[in-house]
């Protein structure tokens, strides 16, 4: 990515995962039969959420690099030098994927 994007106060910049062209059976699916994917890629996060008393800024759970589960629907999806990706406010982030 040759532009460096940073969201503002509580939004998190998510890259999705591509969608899979085939399921367990083998059957391939059409683009039109692809639902958006729910895992992604934090690529880049805010400062925070501004605290209560107006100093400062509470620190964000998730970190750039962190794959997580966002609603299907949530945030606002931008085009940035081809690549297309989601901008979500921290509190949409459903659950951040652990692998062990």
């Amino acid at each position: 990515m040759a532009t460096n994007v940073r969201p503002l106060f509580d939004r998190v910049l998510v890259k999705r995962e591509e969608p899979q062209d085939t399921v367990r059976g083998g059957i391939v699916l059409p683009d039109t039969a692809k639902e958006k994917p729910l895992e992604g890629t934090v690529i880049s996060i805010g400062d925070g959420r501004r605290k209560e008393e107006g100093d400062g800024f509470l620190t964000p759970v998730v970190k750039a690099g962190d794959r997580v589960l966002i609603g299907k629907y949530s945030g606002t999806e931008v085009k940035i030098d081809g690549e297309e990706y989601v901008i979500v406010r921290e509190d949409d982030i459903l659950a951040i994927i652990e692998k062990k």
